[in-house]
């Protein structure tokens, strides 16, 4: 079973990949996604997240995440990280992982 820390480096290098299978091997199937402010889930489940990232994402040739930075507090990760291929300007995030039996189980995003 993979560590909270390892199961984000894991989805980390795979995203930057762009390999959806890869990806999504360790999301759990009922993971929730959340854009706060908003309280409810953005996305839930691994079917639509495979879906957004297939057809929103993965097919972005220039897309990266760049990491900037990362802490491990129990069972959640933060990153913060600069995303570049998604408009003409990069932009930075921060995103919150739980992890729980080596999948991520949900999902917060932060936009500066």
């Amino acid at each position: 079973m993979l560590t909270p820390e390892q199961a984000i480096q894991h989805q980390f290098e795979a995203y930057n990949a762009h390999d959806l299978e890869r990806f999504l091997r360790v999301y759990d199937d009922a993971v929730k996604v959340y854009r706060p402010p908003a309280s409810e889930p953005s996305m839930a489940g691994k079917a639509a997240l495979a879906e957004f990232y297939g057809k929103q994402r993965f097919t972005l040739p220039n897309l990266r995440a760049e990491l900037l930075n990362r802490m491990v507090i129990g069972n959640k990760v933060v990153d913060h990280e600069r995303v570049h291929g998604l408009g003409e300007k990069e932009f930075e995030v921060a995103v919150v992982y739980e992890v729980s039996n080596g999948l991520i189980t949900s999902v917060w995003f932060f936009a500066a």
